[in-house]
């Protein structure tokens, strides 16, 4: 099956500016990231086809040989896109997708990117209603404290790389076409470390733990992220950190539900106080409240009370809060208290439909229905 057009697969125009077109990837890798989209095949297909379609029109060099000769112009296979010893595009062009969530960066390490985080952070409702301040824990990998970050033993320096000569990248030629790439042997650094440090292996990293202060804005929802800029993962000395996105996750509460800004409630009452009508204290958010009752309603009416919702987190506006009553069945009940209910129900049937109107109403559908079915 021949592949799709890129751009068309990045939905833009050939003539599209550099910035319009990560704009464009930039959407559709968010739209379609495997973490947002868990278990769905074709958004992980659709997120691996955005990322190969950037990767190539996203270098200059790269686009111009697609636009001249297509996808054969930046295929290996194909004896013009990268010559011998070329792996692909992890290999040649590096992970595009770092550019957004920090994985890695343009080519080489100079000027690179740690990888961001996520954390996901359980908060009550009234937690979120309010906003809160939290202490995490958060690993991470954090800049050498021996090294300083720079991989190499205190006391000796790294030497300039003899296969790209410092300068990070190396040139594969074959006929007329040519690829830049990262140099294998210094990963894009220039420089290669003889004597590495012993805390981290000459890595430049080391693992470790770092308690964060993170502000819960009020009004906050399940799936809201707050970011900490520079408090994700360090790439090594001369790279810049990634950030720590902080994901909310609402814990279920025993008396609301919430939907957005909106809280909803299920309320027991006595079908005495339905039917004579009175005031019920309900629990709000800010404290508790007053319902009145008008006499005569019914079960699962629901009443609005305007205002005491959730706080919108971008606009301020507040939701309302919505109260469903609900006949409880009395239950355990004694000899005396049936004898009563018998009696009670006894003087209701003597009204007819005065008392029970939809009762009634029901009874002579009901009669209609079979009457119907007798030939």
């Amino acid at each position: 099956m021949s592949k799709k057009d890129y751009y068309e697969v990045l939905g833009v125009s050939r003539d599209v500016s550099d910035q319009d077109l990560k704009k464009a990837y930039r959407r559709l890798a968010m739209k379609h990231h495997p973490d947002r989209n868990q278990n769905s095949a074709e958004s992980e297909a659709k997120f691996k086809e955005a990322k190969e379609a950037y990767s190539v029109l996203g270098d200059s060099q790269k686009r111009a040989a697609y636009n001249q000769f297509g996808h054969a112009g930046v295929d290996p296979a194909s004896g013009m896109g990268g010559g011998a010893g070329a792996g692909g595009f992890g290999d040649i062009f590096g992970d595009i997708f770092g550019d957004i969530f920090g994985g890695g960066a343009a080519a080489g390490g100079r000027g690179k990117r740690g990888s961001d985080l996520r954390y996901r952070l359980n908060l009550t409702l009234e937690e979120a209603v309010m906003g809160v301040e939290k202490q995490i824990r958060v690993p991470k990998m954090a800049n050498c404290a021996t090294c300083d970050g720079s991989g190499s033993r205190p006391g000796s320096e790294a030497k300039t790389c003899d296969t790209c000569h410092g300068q990070g990248q190396v040139r594969m030629q074959q006929g007329f076409f040519s690829v830049q790439q990262t140099c294998p042997r210094c990963k894009g650094q220039g420089k290669v470390i003889s004597d590495p440090c012993t805390s981290c292996s000459g890595q430049g990293v080391v693992k470790q733990e770092k308690t964060l202060s993170v502000k819960i804005p009020a009004g906050v929802d399940d799936g809201d992220q707050v970011r900490l800029s520079g408090e994700g993962e360090s790439a090594g000395q001369g790279s810049s950190p990634g950030d720590l996105y902080v994901q909310v996750r609402m814990i279920k509460h025993d008396i609301f539900e919430r939907d957005g800004d909106n809280l909803y409630c299920e309320v027991p009452v006595s079908y005495v106080k339905l039917a004579l009508g009175g005031e019920l204290e309900i629990p709000t958010l800010s404290g508790r409240t007053n319902l009145k009752i008008p006499a005569e309603s019914q079960s699962e009416r629901v009443f609005r009370l305007r205002g005491k919702g959730m706080r919108n987190v971008r606009n301020g506006n507040q939701g309302y809060l919505d109260c469903k009553v609900v006949v409880e069945t009395p239950v355990n009940l004694t000899r005396e208290q049936k004898k009563l209910l018998k009696d009670f129900e006894k003087s209701l049937s003597q009204g007819g439909k005065r008392h029970s109107p939809r009762s009634s109403s029901w009874t002579n559908k009901i009669k209609s229905f079979f009457d119907e079915l007798v030939p």
